[in-house]
């Protein structure tokens, strides 16, 4: 093999490393929850491709409200899991919908689209 041959191989190589992390090793953005006067923790989350923000902080023992707001078509987001909780929730296109929790116990909870392709997290803590 030639000297170009080996670069488009490394070049290849790094790609397909970069996406891996992008898609299963990445943080993204996240958010914290503050709990409003009436004791609610509300977190907006936009649905366009995934989930931004895709890690939210909230603490425990407070209701929580998820605002999804779906600015897309996709088959794949029109549905919202939290299986931790057995909560499942449809998203309608173009639309905001509230999933309220109350988290009992800190720790790490996933939520995903009802083909698990899309993911995100939430955080429950214990604040002072």
């Amino acid at each position: 093999m030639s000297a170009a041959d080996w670069g488009v191989v490394a070049a290849g190589l790094t790609l397909i490393a970069l996406i891996n992390w992008y898609f299963f090793f990445s943080e993204g953005d996240g958010a914290t929850a503050a709990v409003s006067s009436g004791g609610v923790a509300e977190v907006p989350i936009l649905v366009r491709g995934g989930y931004s923000p895709a890690t939210v902080r909230v603490p425990r023992v407070t209701r929580v409200r998820l605002v999804f707001d779906r600015q897309e078509d996709s088959s794949c987001s029109e549905e919202v899991v939290f299986p931790d909780f057995g909560v499942r929730r449809f998203l309608p296109a173009h639309e905001k919908t509230s999933v309220e929790l109350t988290p009992t116990a800190a720790g790490t909870y996933e939520f995903m689209c009802g083909m698990g392709m899309l993911r995100g997290t939430m955080v429950v803590e214990d604040r002072t």
